[in-house]
C-alpha cells in the first residue's frame, strides 16, 4: 500500500525584497544588482554599502524602503 500526500504545494516561490527609492521610485532589485555602481548580482540590500546611492536620483540608501508590490 503506498500513502499519496494531499497536502497542498506551496504555489509562491521565495523571492528577495525589493527596495524602492522615495526620491523617485526606482526599485532595487537584489537579483539584478547595480552592476555601474559596483554591486554585484545576487547582493542583499542589507549588504549594500552605506555610501552607496540610487543609480537615477543620487539619494542615499537610507531614503530605500522595503517595497511590497
Amino acid at each position: 500500500m503506498s500513502f499519496v500526500n494531499l497536502a497542498p504545494m506551496p504555489t509562491e516561490t521565495q523571492t528577495a525584497q525589493l527596495w524602492i527609492c522615495t526620491s523617485c521610485g526606482f526599485v532595487y532589485d537584489p537579483e539584478e544588482g547595480d552592476p555601474d555602481g559596483g554591486i554585484p548580482p545576487g547582493t542583499p540590500f542589507e549588504s549594500i554599502p552605506d555610501d552607496w546611492f540610487c543609480p537615477v536620483c543620487g539619494a542615499r540608501k537610507a531614503d530605500f524602503e522595503p517595497y511590497a508590490d
